[in-house]
């Protein structure tokens, strides 16, 4: 960082060549620029001499700056999100075994070093001269009145805002890709689970992986009436794998016959017993790698010196305080009691732990997850038979004939090796690439619900790229907004199928969405606490860090869920994947619940493909200031809240 007393000399010199009328631009661009200025880049002669050359009073000299960073940073950062598209194909798409190779290539990051390029080269320092940073409280508050290219800029120069050196960034990536390898590879053979009479429940190919397709089966068993002892099975697996005591052999492996409650092994061939070697803290040994990883980034970051900052006051501009006051305000709602009396009567007995998932408030939530698999496998057998419908399910969304061929032609659909995921594009005209699990035997129900929800994703990511009018200003306010989108498409899913007559027409379907955002706000509300334990124990080992995460989960269920479902000490909300290997991604998936029940109200009265095409253009304003434009209203759980109390007093 540059004296500040140097600092100043400088822009005395720059008022006096360029006119006070230029003041308060010198006085930002010189300090935002001295406060990144290393000794490496030059002494304070060096410094002055760019600052002389480089800033730009001239308002046509300032529009060809800007200009010209809008096209190369979308070439850029187009062609490499490209290369690195292929680089983890293998990683995240289904085919076959991964040779050793391909784990060097998933670890390698193309962008780690441009940062640094940009410095070394004083790209940067061109930007940060001429272009505002702005505060988080100027972008809620004063940017609702910001042009659109005001915006634009301040998103220019927040890409240089930190200086982070590329091998860390390196190292950083590399934690996330081993967890996610961990991740996407653990499946349970569930045709080789035993229950305690030593019977199999589940079709012998039936294949799931943790914790997406052990959750979407569990909540699959609701509409079987032999259902309760399967859900009892996943529930039991689900706390094996939390508390690290499931056999590692039988992860991704049908070598064995196990019995989750006994916790016995099997060999599949020979029926004999065999000794099983728990996997232990594995799954912690994960989070804690990417601990140290964010570790590495916190000094290089000073404005957000920890990953909570980094993710709550950069990533999602919306303050922690604020966002846990939304989850408590839905985990304190008074008629989740109500909600909760509901299932019980429903299902005839008290609730379990895993009635979390109770799907049962869904428009055609009763179905039978055998019928819906067989309905799926006619209509989208496979990835490019759903490709080539893509278009007609766009269509029965209520885009144009025009507009759902033009979507169409920008994604693309991949088997996923995981569960699924959408990757938008980092440049105009290219594609967006949606990912669900497509099993050998064709597509079932759960990768199409996944489908469903992946293609919210990539029609925000097509329209927030390709019709933006400044390329930085792609993509939405965060990440919560794109899960909005994907929730809005997903609850749509069995209108797509024919199934339902519209997916407005339940008037229970309040409930569901009250329900799982519960779910979810207590699943978000774990994994900050988890972080937040992380950094006051940041010399703790993965067996404290796993004994943590079960005491935090305990502690946010006794807090919240426990009241309602009159048990306590239950520690189930650990088992979300994302909690290992996303970096404390999951209050995206809250506040999206939250932000996808009032657009899906404000689009009771308008088109959904009409306001949505308008709401992606608006692209990455501050969330408050895009809510209120978007719909106009601000961020808010309670509308939620007030139509599920409204829609329970009369049943």
């Amino acid at each position: 960082m540059l004296d500040s007393g140097k600092q100043q000399k400088i822009i005395a010199k720059l008022i006096e060549k360029h006119g006070e009328s230029h003041e308060n631009r010198i006085q930002k661009g010189v300090r935002q620029t001295g406060e990144r200025w290393r000794k490496e880049d030059g002494d304070a002669a060096a410094f002055e001499q760019f600052c002389l050359k480089h800033f730009l009073a001239d308002a046509a000299d300032v529009d060809a700056l800007f200009g010209r960073f809008q096209q190369n940073l979308e070439s850029l950062l187009g062609n490499l999100h490209k290369i690195d598209r292929d680089f983890n194909w293998p990683l995240h798409v289904d085919t076959g075994p991964m040779p050793a190779v391909d784990h060097l290539f998933a670890n390698y990051d193309l962008f780690a070093h441009i940062s640094d390029d940009m410095f070394k080269t004083r790209l940067a320092f061109a930007v940060l001269l001429n272009f505002p940073l702005a505060t988080l409280e100027d972008k809620s508050g004063d940017g609702s009145g910001w042009s659109r290219r005001k915006w634009a800029e301040v998103r220019l120069a927040e890409m240089f805002a930190d200086r982070v050196p590329g091998e860390i960034k390196q190292q950083q990536t590399a934690a996330y890709t081993v967890a996610e390898n961990y991740i996407y590879n653990y499946f349970i053979y569930m045709g080789n689970l035993l229950d305690e009479s030593d019977k199999p429940l589940f079709p012998k190919e039936l294949k799931l992986i943790s914790h997406w397709g052990l959750r979407d089966e569990l909540k699959g068993q609701y509409a079987n009436p032999e259902g309760f002892s399967r859900q009892q099975i996943i529930f039991k697996i689900m706390q094996r794998i939390i508390t690290g005591e499931i056999p590692g052999q039988v992860i991704n492996s049908d070598a064995f016959k196990w019995h989750p409650f006994s916790n016995a092994l099997f060999d599949a061939k020979s029926g004999m017993a065999a000794s099983a070697s728990p996997e232990g803290n594995c799954r912690y040994e994960m989070l804690l790698k990417i601990f140290r990883a964010e570790q590495m980034i916190d000094p290089h970051t000073p404005h957000a010196p920890s990953l909570i900052e980094r993710r709550f006051n950069v990533a999602r501009e919306i303050p922690e305080p604020e966002v846990e006051a939304e989850l408590k305000r839905v985990l304190s709602a008074p008629v989740l009691k109500n909600i909760a009396h509901l299932i019980r009567q429903r299902l005839g007995r008290d609730l379990q732990p895993f009635d979390l998932w109770y799907p049962g408030f869904k428009s055609g939530g009763g179905r039978l997850e055998d019928e819906l698999d067989r309905i799926v496998s006619q209509r989208f057998p496979n990835a490019i038979l759903l490709q080539e419908k893509l278009g007609e399910v766009l269509v029965q969304l209520g885009f144009s004939l025009e507009k759902a061929a033009y979507l169409q032609k920008y994604i693309k659909v991949d088997p996923a090796r995981g569960a699924g995921h959408a990757m938008g594009a980092k440049m105009r005209r290219d594609t967006a690439h949606l990912r669900t699990r497509i099993p050998a035997v064709g597509m079932n129900y759960k990768g199409f619900n996944t489908a469903m929800h992946e293609l919210g994703h990539t029609v925000e990511q097509v329209f927030s790229m390709n019709d933006v009018d400044y390329y930085t200003l792609e993509g939405v306010p965060n990440t919560a907004f794109t899960e909005a989108f994907a929730f809005v498409f997903q609850s749509r899913d069995l209108d797509v199928l024919g199934l339902t007559g519209g997916q407005a027409a339940n008037h229970t379907q309040v409930l569901h969405e009250m329900w799982q955002t519960a779910e979810i706000a207590g699943v978000s509300l774990l994994d900050m606490r988890i972080w937040r334990w992380l950094y006051q124990n940041p010399g703790a080992d993965a067996g404290a860090l796993k004994t943590a995460v079960i005491d935090l989960a305990k502690g946010v269920w006794n807090e919240f869920f426990a009241p309602i479902y009159g048990v306590r000490d239950q520690f189930l909300l650990a088992i979300y994947s994302h909690i290992i290997y996303c970096g404390m991604y999951i209050p995206d998936y809250a506040i999206g619940h939250i932000i996808a029940y009032q657009i899906e109200d404000y689009l009771k009265r308008h088109d959904l493909a009409t306001e949505m095409e308008r709401m992606c253009r608006l692209g990455r304003l501050a969330p408050q200031v895009w809510m209120r434009e978007a719909i106009g209203s601000a961020i808010s759980a309670q509308p939620m809240i007030d139509a599920a109390e409204k829609a329970v007093a009369p049943i």
